[in-house]
């Protein structure tokens, strides 16, 4: 694959995967809008690889907390912050395993990937989106998190499967509608990516086992969509101390009426 595509395609799904925009909906229009050969899911899985690398690393501490936390939690233990941590991630995560295997096992994951379902998809979450964060209290830090809340925003999360609806950005509306703080919000959504970037990782690597002559264009991808990653998300967070979601939501309205504009035309 030329190295022109591997750079776009990395630096897409690295600004995208954390912002609350949609990296698989941008992927999709990559080679829709430009006329650029399809990736194909190799590349795919390279890139989810990266952003995976990269919030791993942003949220260590967590992370680290929560993998202390699984030992104790498969020992059948709930007594540590870490612990606690893990089944909220693991409740927080089974909705959407479930709901992807469906959309794989019976198509409707495919017959989603188009113009038309990702304007609607972009412009109609990107208005709960604003709805959610303009009116959701701020009354919630991430340290009050509850097996409720992770298996609710959970349930928020398996729209995301829709393509252009935006993992973390759905998940985000989950969260502030249940009165989280913008960062915390945010810090607990990308904390529920980490087992739900790995699952979707696994499922693909399933369709691309047997093509191990394209190891240099998957240590490419995935190295750049790991830096251009950490990058988006270190602003994204830093920015959330002082301004809202609302440009997130003028993007996503804007990109969503283009490409209806496009899709109806």
């Amino acid at each position: 694959m030329p190295l022109f595509t591997l750079i776009l395609v990395a630096l897409i799904q690295g600004v995208t995967e954390f912002l609350p925009v949609s990296s698989s909906g941008h992927l999709i229009l990559l080679p829709s809008l430009t006329g650029l050969d399809d990736q194909g899911q190799v590349i795919d899985v390279a890139a989810h690889v990266g952003t995976l690398v990269a919030v791993i690393i942003y949220f260590w501490a967590d992370v680290k907390l929560a993998l202390i936390g699984t030992l104790r939690l498969l020992r059948g233990k709930i007594d540590t912050k870490g612990a606690f941590l893990a089944l909220c991630l693991l409740v927080g995560t089974i909705p959407v395993i479930l709901f992807g295997l469906i959309l794989k096992v019976t198509g409707l994951a495919d017959a989603m990937r188009g113009i038309t379902v990702i304007g609607w998809t972009m412009l109609i979450f990107g208005i709960v989106l604003y709805w959610a964060d303009q009116k959701g209290a701020e009354t919630h830090d991430a340290e009050d998190w509850t097996v409720k809340h992770a298996l609710i925003m959970g349930l928020w999360q398996c729209l995301a499967l829709i393509p252009g609806t935006s993992r973390s950005g759905i998940t985000i509306t989950g969260a502030r509608q249940l009165g989280y703080k913008r960062s915390d919000a945010a810090r607990l959504a990308m904390l529920m990516s980490i087992p739900t970037i790995i699952a979707s990782a696994a499922l693909l690597s399933l369709d691309v086992i047997g093509t191990p002559d394209v190891m240099g264009d998957i240590a490419i991808v995935a190295i750049l969509s790991c830096i251009a990653a950490l990058l988006a998300l270190s602003l994204m967070m830093k920015l959330l101390q002082s301004v809202s979601y609302t440009p997130y939501v003028i993007y996503r309205v804007v990109l969503g009426l283009i490409l209806l504009g496009v899709a109806y035309t």
